[in-house]
This record gives C-alpha cells, sequence and structure tokens, in this order.
C-alpha cells in the first residue's frame, strides 16, 4: 500500500511516520491488490488536539475515517479501529449477490461482529464524483464513508439522487426529476 503522509500546521516527525505505517499495514490484509492502493493520511493539530483523517479510495468504495484526540497515537489507533470495524460491519452487504462483485476486499479474512444559529454560512465546499450505482450500493458507501447522506446517480433510471439515514435507523432517498 502506498501511503501519503500530509501535517497541517505539523511536521511529520519520522516516529509518526513510522507509527502510521505500521498501523495502516494491518488494513493490508482486508485489500485485495494491496499494493496498487493509496492511502491518504492527514495530521492536523488546533490547540491541544489532534486530528488524523485517513482516505483510502479504492475501485468501488471509499473508505475514510477522522478521529480527534489529545494524543497523537490514541488518534491514529482510534482511526485506524474505526477502518477496520467499517469493512468488519458491512463484510455480508460487500459478499451481497445484489452488488456487483468489483470490490476490492478480501473477505476471507474477515471475520463477522456480532456488535456491531441564524448567521450560519458555508465553511466547506466538495467537488465529489457521481457514480452510477443502485441504491443498495449507495447505503454501503455511504455507512463506508461515516456520512449522514451520500449522492449517486441511480443506474436504473439515470436520475441523481442522495440516500440518507433517517432518526429512526432507516433510510430514505431523494430522487431527482
Amino acid at each position: 500500500m502506498e501511503i501519503i503522509i500530509h501535517g497541517d500546521k505539523l511536521k511529520i516527525t519520522k516516529a509518526m511516520d513510522t507509527y502510521i505505517k505500521e498501523k495502516l499495514e494491518k488494513l493490508e490484509k482486508y485489500l485485495e491488490n494491496s499494493d496498487t492502493v493509496r492511502a491518504n493520511v492527514i495530521v492536523k493539530v488546533k490547540n491541544h488536539e489532534q486530528t488524523v483523517e485517513i482516505t483510502i479510495p479504492l475501485k468501488s468504495f471509499i473508505l475514510r475515517s477522522e478521529e480527534t484526540q489529545d494524543d497523537f497515537y490514541a488518534a491514529v489507533d482510534k482511526t485506524i479501529d474505526r477502518l477496520e470495524r467499517q469493512i468488519r460491519k458491512n463484510k455480508t452487504k460487500l459478499m451481497s449477490k445484489k452488488l456487483k462483485p468489483s470490490y476490492d476486499f478480501n473477505l476471507s479474512t474477515i471475520e463477522l461482529d456480532e456488535e456491531e444559529e441564524n448567521d450560519k454560512k458555508i465553511l466547506k465546499r466538495k467537488t465529489v464524483e457521481v457514480k452510477p450505482m443502485n441504491e443498495e450500493e449507495a447505503i454501503l458507501q455511504m455507512e463506508l464513508l461515516g456520512h449522514q447522506f451520500y449522492m449517486y446517480k441511480d443506474a436504473d433510471t439515470d436520475k441523481y439522487a442522495v440516500v440518507y439515514k433517517r432518526k429512526d435507523g432507516n433510510y430514505g432517498v431523494i430522487e431527482s426529476e
């Protein structure tokens, strides 16, 4: 796995670099062709808190996790644990016959886990690639990213849609005309 580490208002030391790379090696057992995978790691500092953000774009999915802790090493550990939990939690969905078999995971190594104000303004703007997929794939992608919603292009109707998680735990879909 190719690992790219950036520090935001922080210089990445050799010890930090080594620690991140050691921890990310744990995820290689879950990935097919892990030598072609690129992991992007951003380490940020704000006040006394350390934020570690890891994004791993795969062919069909994007794995992403972000954690903020007082200690850098605890933030790395929690971020890696969350990514690993996302993969394990969604194993059955990834193995589903309804999804295309183009996933990038080595599912044989995954064991099933039993527990599973008025002047507001836009602070961040993102551009995303909207890929054609069905509703179940969009829900899975949303869960893997850890977001409350996900925009996609419906493969059947060729319309843009947003799937979102409702407060009652179910999902909703907003479709364009």
